[in-house]
């Protein structure tokens, strides 16, 4: 199967507690903190960072250990130090994998450095998270970042400022809320309530976890049962391999004095959990489309966080009512005609690509990115229309897409329920037009 889009990344499991670090970031004498901007891409932080002089593109993870490297190969003037190789194992159905050990290393956000970073290269090539997101990942950082700052992550503005320890962090207002934290192995677990559909709430234990662009993960028990309304799905992509479980919906989740209601969950398969010995008395995990809620300041040497909702507070969950998946696929050409041409040639802040031709001043090829269906949820409006994987996507209802950015185009295809799609394939070298309804997931 290929590696689908929209994946519920789940970047802080990859790795077991044990993969950590010791090194220390600082700030330059006498600035109280560095403000970083960052791009929220499908409910994860990418922020940018250089590694030994060459930039690179991180997500921000509130509980991976040791920093991960992977998608290198065009990365060719990036050099390591101290390579010695490991074994990981991670998340998933598959076996542990290969990877390189690193010490010594040159990390450098903002101005926040670390002159003595350790980190780990996973060579798989199948573990890249760049064709579904769209933009370059290279990589993953956190714990030693919500280490040595106190982290003010503000989702509304896409900026975070890393305040020093002693600064005691930013000016909190009375719509903040202080709850505390339990930090443990590196991660941060938060004390919640869930009510599942028509019964009493029920108290959980949740790992914080920027790193997954997913909603609320449960693990079911004698206490938390599955809904009766629910359907398979896959959840996301670990180290070791695809993720699946069951993705339903649940009456309310409450944090502090907040309240969520109708929030999207998942149950996955506990298969997934094997390579993790003790999952001690947690109950599932906080994902980046709750946490986008909130702006939130993460405080790990006091283990306390101060949260307050911001403007996505009451926007809708979005689950993939069609089924279709996508991902980046290498390029293709499009030709456009130009109506008016007067010798230069104006490149659309929308467009994508980023080689155009012009020929006989009136057509202009473009070479933008391939978007390909990579995978289909069986009994889904898209698998029951026709669509296959592999379907190379050209046009979302009279829309072409090479115009838009991959969760737009999701965006398109999962409107809303009710609504009529219209979608445009390229299959074995012919266009085909396939139309579907979406429906209620849930019905």
């Amino acid at each position: 199967m290929l590696k689908r889009f929209l994946p519920y990344f789940l970047l802080s499991l990859l790795l077991l507690p044990f993969l950590c670090s010791a090194q220390g970031y600082t700030l330059p004498k006498n600035q109280e903190f560095e403000k970083i901007r960052f791009q929220l891409i499908n409910n994860l932080i990418v922020v940018p960072i250089e590694v030994n002089g060459t930039k690179l593109s991180f997500v921000l993870d509130s509980g991976v250990g040791t920093p991960i490297l992977f998608n290198l190969a065009n990365q060719d003037s990036l050099e390591l130090k101290n390579v010695s190789e490991i074994t990981i194992n991670g998340l998933g159905e598959g076996e542990s994998i290969s990877a390189l050990k690193s010490k010594g290393n040159y990390f450098k956000l903002g101005n926040i450095q670390s002159f003595s970073q350790k980190l780990y290269v996973v060579m798989d090539a199948g573990i890249n998270f760049s064709p579904s997101l769209g933009i370059p990942i290279h990589g993953i950082i956190g714990y030693d970042l919500f280490r040595d700052f106190i982290v003010d992550i503000n989702y509304a503005s896409s900026s975070i400022k890393f305040y020093h320890p002693d600064s005691g962090g930013p000016k909190l207002g009375k719509r903040y809320e202080t709850l505390q934290v339990d930090v443990i192995n590196r991660k941060a677990y938060l004390d919640a309530s869930v009510s599942l559909r028509g019964e009493e709430d029920i108290d959980v234990k949740m790992l914080l976890d920027t790193g997954s662009s997913d909603a609320v993960w449960l693990f079911e028990d004698e206490r938390i049962q599955l809904p009766k309304e629910y359907y398979e799905d896959y959840l996301g992509k670990g180290l070791a391999g695809d993720i699946y479980g069951k993705r339903t919906k649940i009456d309310g989740l409450r944090i502090g004095g907040f309240n969520v209601e109708d929030a999207k969950a998942a149950f996955p398969d506990m298969l997934t959990f094997s390579t993790i010995k003790n999952l001690g008395n947690r109950n599932g995990s906080l994902g980046g489309e709750i946490l986008k809620r909130f702006n939130i300041v993460f405080d790990y040497p006091n283990e306390k966080i101060s949260i307050r909702r911001n403007g996505n507070f009451r926007k809708p969950f979005h689950y993939n009512v069609s089924g279709i998946d996508l991902q980046h696929a290498g390029v293709r050409y499009v030709s456009e005609r130009i109506a008016s041409f007067n010798g230069v040639v104006q490149k659309s802040e929308r467009s994508y690509g980023n080689v155009q031709i012009l020929l006989e001043g009136a057509t202009r090829l473009s070479l933008v990115p391939e978007i390909i269906v990579s995978g289909i949820r069986a009994g889904s409006p898209a698998h029951s229309a026709g669509l296959k994987e592999g379907d190379i996507i050209l046009a979302v209802n009279g829309k072409r897409i090479h115009r838009y950015k991959i969760q737009e185009i999701m965006e398109m295809l999962n409107e809303k329920q009710g609504k009529r799609v219209k979608v445009l394939v390229e299959r074995s070298n012919n266009n085909l037009l396939f139309s579907f309804i979406l429906k209620d997931l849930f019905k």
